[in-house]
C-alpha cells in the first residue's frame, strides 16, 4: 500500500511539473533586439499563474507577478522599465523567474513598425538595380523583425516571426525595401541603434490592419465591416436551423428532404480586424517611436470610406499603444495606368476623373488633417504596368525625412509643394502652396499636369507657369472664368511640380465635386508630355 501511495504522490508531482508554464516571453523579444530610448518600456510574458518574475536590463530590476485574466487560459505577467537612454553597446536582457531567459545583444534606440500591404511587403532583392544597396546593407546597428502572416478571428496572443536579426547583406536581401532604406537613412541621421519591425501582407484592405474595438465605435464602419457580415452569418445560421428542422420534422414522417442544404453566403475576401488580431496586437505594447505604411491599392474604390477608415485606424493604434499621438508616416499611391499598355503620350488624352487620384486625395487629407501624419509622395517612381513599382528608395528616403522632422523636431523641408489657397483673378487661376521651400521647380521643362474648368466643369488641360512669388498662374483661352483647378488628377499622372529642395508636389484638386465631372472632348485638350 505504502509502495502504491508513494507511486501515486510520484505521478501527481510529475504531471504537475509536466503541467507547469515555464515563464515566457513574446517573439519580439528575442536575441538581438532593440528596445526604444525616451519612453517606459514594457516587458511582458506567461508564467504559471501567482509566479513573481523579475527583469533586469541596463542596471534596472523589476518584479511582477503573473495572472489569469479571462478567459484567456494563459497567465500573463508585465512589467516597466523605466526610459532607457539609447546604446549602441549589446547588453543582456535576463528574465527570471523558476527558469531563467536571457535576451543577448540587445540595443537601445529608435523602433518602427512598418506595415501595409505589397508595396510595403516587397522584398529588396527584387527591386531595381538592388546589388549595391544589398551589398552595403551590413550595420550592426540596424535590427529587423519580420512578422510571419496570419489572420484571426480574434486577437492572437503572440505573433509568429523572428528572430531579430542584425542587419546584413543575407537579411537586408529578404526585407522589405521600404523599411529598409528608411531604416537606412534614420540611423545614418540619428547615429543611434535602429529597429525596424516588418507586419505587412499584399493585397489586404485597411479594415484587416484596423481593430474591431474600431470598427465598431464607428458608426460607418461598424455598419460596413461589423453589422454586415454578422446579418450575413446571421441569416446564414437561421437558414441553416430551419432546413434542419424540416430535414428532421420530415424524418419523422417517414420523407426524405428533397430541398438542397443553404449555400454560406459570399464573403468578402477580406474581412474587418483579422490582420490587426493575428500580426498587430500580439505586438502591443513593444514600445515603438512610430509607424510607416504602405497601403491603400485595395481601397482605391471607396475613397470616401477610406477618409474615415485611414484616420480610424491611425487614432485606433494610437490607443492601443498608450503611446500619445505617435509618428504615422504613409506612403502615396504611385502612378499606375492598369496595365493599359499606353504611351506617355496618350495616358492622359483628356483630363477624367479617377479612383486613384482620389485615393491619393484621401491619404492626402489624412495627412493634413490627423496630428503627427504625413505622407510621402512618389509620382516620380511609379511605373504604367505595374502595381508593383520596383524604385522603392524613393518612398524609403522621403519616409526617413518625414520621421526625421515630425518625431525628431529636424528643421528640414521634408515635404513637396502641397496645395494651399487658389485665388481668380481675371481668366487666371493663382495657386498658393505650403512646403514651397527654396522655391517651386519644373522638373524637365514646362509645368505639365494641370487641368481647368470653368462653371460647366468640364476640365481641360491648361498652361501653368511659375511665377516670382512663388505662386502658379493657371490658363486656358477657352475657360474665361476659372472655376476649379486639378493637378495629376489621374491613375498615372504626369506631373513636374518639385520644390528646389527636391520634392515632388502631391497631386490635388480645388473642386469637392461629388460626381464624376464631365469628360473634355478631345479637341478641347493639351496633352501633356513629359
Amino acid at each position: 500500500m505504502k509502495t502504491n501511495r508513494l507511486l501515486a504522490a510520484l505521478f501527481l508531482s510529475a504531471s504537475a511539473f509536466a503541467a507547469r508554464a515555464d515563464v515566457k516571453l513574446p517573439a519580439v523579444f528575442s536575441d538581438n533586439m532593440v528596445l526604444q530610448q525616451g519612453v517606459s518600456v514594457t516587458v511582458w510574458g506567461w508564467a504559471d499563474e501567482g509566479e513573481q518574475v523579475t527583469v533586469e536590463f541596463a542596471g534596472q530590476k523589476v518584479s511582477g507577478t503573473a495572472f489569469r485574466r479571462l478567459p484567456n487560459p494563459l497567465s500573463r505577467w508585465s512589467v516597466k522599465l523605466a526610459p532607457l537612454k539609447a546604446s549602441a553597446e549589446p547588453a543582456s536582457l535576463i528574465v527570471q523567474g523558476r527558469k531563467r531567459l536571457e535576451r543577448k545583444n540587445v540595443l537601445v534606440g529608435e523602433v518602427w513598425l512598418a506595415s501595409g500591404q505589397s508595396n510595403m511587403e516587397m522584398a529588396l532583392r527584387s527591386t531595381h538595380e538592388p546589388d549595391a544597396a544589398i551589398a552595403a546593407a551590413t550595420n550592426a546597428l540596424i535590427r529587423l523583425f519580420t512578422v510571419q502572416r496570419v489572420r484571426t478571428n480574434a486577437p492572437a496572443d503572440d505573433v509568429k516571426g523572428g528572430p531579430w536579426q542584425v542587419c546584413s547583406p543575407t537579411g537586408a536581401a529578404g526585407f522589405s525595401a521600404v523599411g529598409y532604406y528608411f531604416a537606412r537613412d534614420l540611423q545614418k541621421a540619428l547615429g543611434v541603434p535602429v529597429g525596424i519591425i516588418h507586419s505587412s501582407w499584399g493585397g489586404t484592405p485597411a479594415e484587416a490592419w484596423t481593430s474591431r474595438g474600431t470598427l465598431e465605435s464607428h458608426a460607418e464602419l461598424r455598419r460596413d465591416f461589423v453589422d454586415r457580415i454578422t446579418q450575413l452569418r446571421s441569416a446564414f445560421a437561421g437558414a441553416v436551423d430551419k432546413f434542419n428542422k424540416e430535414t428532421d420534422e420530415l424524418k419523422k414522417q417517414g420523407k426524405k428532404q428533397t430541398a438542397s442544404p443553404p449555400k454560406a453566403p459570399a464573403m468578402p475576401s477580406w474581412q474587418g480586424a483579422e490582420l490587426h488580431n493575428g500580426m498587430i496586437a500580439p505586438i502591443v505594447p513593444f514600445a515603438l517611436k512610430g509607424a510607416i505604411w504602405y497601403q491603400g491599392e485595395s481601397n482605391a474604390s471607396r475613397a470616401a470610406q477610406y477618409r474615415v477608415l485611414f484616420a480610424e485606424m491611425i487614432k485606433g493604434w494610437r490607443r492601443e499603444w498608450e503611446l500619445g499621438d505617435f509618428p504615422f508616416l504613409a506612403v502615396q499611391l504611385a502612378p499606375y495606368d492598369h496595365g493599359r499598355k499606353r504611351s506617355i503620350e496618350d495616358i492622359t488624352p483628356a483630363p477624367t476623373d479617377t479612383d486613384w487620384a482620389r485615393l491619393r486625395e484621401a491619404q492626402l487629407q489624412v495627412a493634413l488633417n490627423t496630428p503627427k501624419t504625413a505622407l510621402a509622395v512618389i509620382t516620380d517612381a511609379g511605373e504604367p504596368d505595374d502595381i508593383h513599382p520596383k524604385r522603392k528608395e524613393p518612398a524609403g528616403v522621403r519616409l526617413a525625412l518625414a520621421a526625421r522632422a515630425l518625431a525628431y523636431d529636424e528643421k528640414l523641408q521634408w515635404s513637396g509643394p502641397v496645395f494651399k489657397s487658389m485665388a481668380v483673378e481675371g481668366s487666371r487661376a493663382l495657386l498658393s502652396f505650403d512646403h514651397v521651400g527654396k522655391g517651386l521647380e519644373a522638373r524637365g521643362g514646362k509645368l505639365t499636369g494641370f487641368a481647368v474648368c470653368g462653371d460647366d466643369r468640364k476640365f481641360v488641360w491648361a498652361t501653368a507657369e511659375i511665377l516670382p512669388d512663388n505662386r502658379i498662374a493657371v490658363t486656358h483661352p477657352d475657360v474665361k472664368k476659372p472655376a476649379a483647378v486639378r493637378y495629376g488628377w489621374a491613375d498615372f499622372p504626369v506631373v513636374n511640380l518639385w520644390n528646389k529642395d527636391g520634392l515632388p508636389a502631391s497631386p490635388f484638386r480645388t473642386d469637392t465635386f461629388s460626381s464624376p465631372p464631365p469628360t473634355a472632348t478631345p479637341a478641347a485638350k493639351a496633352t501633356p508630355k513629359k
